[in-house]
């Protein structure tokens, strides 16, 4: 079995992501996963803030780790050494949008693989933008992300919070 990086800026995380996760790391040995720094987006959580989040999730799980990275992540595949990439995706737009990426960080990092995996049903319609915006109106996001991110996402929006 094989290392695996689950890239993503995971602001915040969600059921999906946890998802993706828990079925990736039954197929490889172990799973890097790497709340990705992207400067072009205006992120709700600071980096430490996710990966705080992030790593109280994945504390059940023995093979996954969590890292933060601010570069491509053609680059975190190549200093590490792993060459495979998870890519979670709910639909085509998805699809179309991460295939394009895929082909970016072939072109970067030639060792690279990217490896799609389907988000079930039940998460299609789970990500991150909508769910900030459910929080942002005080509305009940506790069946899209886990009780830790919930009560993260009330502390943010509470008055004096930081959005």
């Amino acid at each position: 079995m094989a290392k695996a990086i689950f890239p993503g800026s995971f602001d915040p995380p969600t059921f999906g992501h946890l998802n993706i996760i828990e079925r990736a790391r039954a197929i490889f040995e172990e799973i890097h996963v790497v709340i990705a720094v992207n400067r072009n987006k205006k992120a709700l959580f600071l980096p430490e803030e996710r990966f705080v989040l992030l790593e109280n999730l994945a504390a059940r799980w023995d093979n996954i780790s969590v890292h933060i990275h601010d570069g491509l992540i053609a680059d975190y595949a190549a200093k590490t050494g792993i060459d495979i990439l998870i890519r979670g995706i709910r639909n085509i737009e998805d699809f179309m949008y991460e295939f394009d990426i895929s082909v970016i960080n072939k072109a970067l990092y030639p060792k690279i693989e990217t490896i799609f995996i389907p988000t079930e049903q039940r998460f299609f319609v789970l990500n991150s933008s909508s769910i900030k915006e459910v929080a942002a109106f005080g509305g009940d996001t506790s069946s899209m992300a886990p009780p830790i991110v919930v009560e993260a996402l009330k502390k943010k929006f509470l008055p004096g919070g930081n959005p």
